[in-house]
């Protein structure tokens, strides 16, 4: 199974990673205010990432490919590293698939 990690950045605001098994970041969420926020934002991943339809495949301006992933109010919940093939940015979708729904939360704040 994955993990939520809860950080703080160097501004004081909290994020989350979502780590394969492998230790390999595999969705990064933007910056919360709240760590209440934060944990909401772990929720939202978790019920949506079995939702194809949540995922926005994009390509950067300098053609890497990444993803990402919504909420139900088309809100943007986590986004992905980016990928040098459009099959590395689909595994790296179905990796979220199979690693948030499950995933423990570790708070490195405390």
């Amino acid at each position: 199974m994955g993990k939520f990690i809860i950080t703080k950045r160097k501004n004081n605001e909290y994020q989350f990673n979502l780590e394969a098994v492998n230790g390999q970041v595999i969705l990064t969420s933007e910056g919360y205010v709240a760590k209440a926020s934060c944990i909401k934002g772990i929720e939202s991943v978790k019920s949506n990432a079995t939702n194809d339809a949540r995922y926005d495949r994009k390509i950067s301006t300098n053609q890497k490919y990444y993803f990402n992933l919504k909420a139900g109010n088309g809100e943007i919940i986590g986004t992905s590293q980016m990928y040098a093939t459009e099959a590395g940015r689909d595994n790296g979708i179905e990796s979220v698939k199979n690693n948030a729904p499950g995933a423990t939360i570790i708070d490195e704040t405390i």
